[in-house]
């Protein structure tokens, strides 16, 4: 009895050491890969970086590109710009500015710049991007193509092609200087939509007669055939210039389309400027900024 015990428990004890042995080295092997040894405590941690994320969601600085609808016109008076309330950089409380909600409204004041023009089109976007780049910003938004899709007629609307190659140029010209800039690009807003919650104010039409968005504004009650078709062409190009943003940003590994959100958005009499019933009012550029800011804070590379 006395012999076949001590063997019985010699057995078990060699091979618990022989498959520790082995744990270990396998461990090992896992760990560091080949003969090296495997490090431990804050070595080990040090082993191991986290990858940098491609899109930080809290950037220090910004600057705006695009047209009207980041100028803040008509928002405040009648066919003037009204920055202090843009979307992207506006410094008055009740927008809530992308800007001022990523940094705070005393950094936005000297970290954030406005470079968007009243009027732009995409082709325009590259010089404002050789602007916007010259600050070195860590965030560029862009808003632009509703002025391509405005045109005196369907005729005059920019081509999808021309588009396309515009957009692409304004890119490229941001990153010849700021390669690291992240950009964020709001899609076209719906302009049928627009027209359509706009028409019920006799205002608003006068206004209309002004030169805005003739393509889709110009006579705003008449509902004939043709009517219907040159709206819905107009419709169309902004779908196709959406696309067009979606794709080309999708190339760019810091660039963040918004999904059609801004497009999507339903604005409502509250949200349209009270002067025009065409531009975003103060209430609508704030919503605008509340997209922006779900957007470029949200998780993800």
């Amino acid at each position: 009895m006395g012999k076949r015990s001590d063997r019985s428990r010699a057995v078990p004890a060699a091979a618990l050491a022989a498959v520790t042995a082995a744990v270990v080295a396998l461990a090992g092997c896992d760990a560091v890969g080949g003969a090296e040894s495997a490090p431990s405590g804050s070595a080990a941690h040090r082993a191991k970086p986290s990858p940098t994320p491609v899109w930080d969601t809290a950037p220090a600085s910004l600057a705006a590109v695009g047209d009207s609808i980041t100028r803040g016109f008509d928002a405040c008076s009648l066919l003037q710009d009204c920055p202090e309330v843009s979307w992207a950089t506006g410094a008055r409380a009740d927008v809530d500015s992308l800007a001022v909600r990523l940094m705070g409204t005393a950094k936005a004041a000297s970290h954030s710049w406005n470079y968007a023009v009243t009027g732009a089109r995409m082709a325009d976007v590259a010089g404002q991007m050789a602007k916007a780049a010259a600050r070195g910003p860590e965030l560029v938004t862009v808003m632009a193509g509703a002025n391509d899709a405005c045109r005196n007629s369907v005729s005059a609307m920019t081509s999808v092609a021309d588009f396309r190659a515009q957009f692409q140029k304004a890119l490229s010209t941001l990153r010849a200087t700021a390669p690291k800039a992240q950009v964020y690009v709001a899609s076209v807003p719906n302009l049928k939509r627009l027209w359509s919650q706009g028409r019920t104010n006799a205002l608003g039409k006068q206004v209309w007669k002004l030169g805005i968005c003739p393509s889709m504004l110009g006579d705003a009650d008449a509902l004939d055939a043709a009517a219907t078709e040159r709206r819905d062409t107009v419709q169309q190009r902004v779908e196709d210039y959406n696309s067009v943003l979606e794709e080309v940003c999708a190339k760019d590994r810091r660039c963040r389309f918004d999904g059609g959100a801004v497009y999507a958005y339903d604005f409502g009499t509250a949200q349209l400027s009270h002067i025009d019933w065409f531009h975003p009012s103060v209430d609508g550029q704030a919503r605008l900024a509340e997209i922006a800011y779900r957007k470029v804070t949200a998780g993800g590379t």
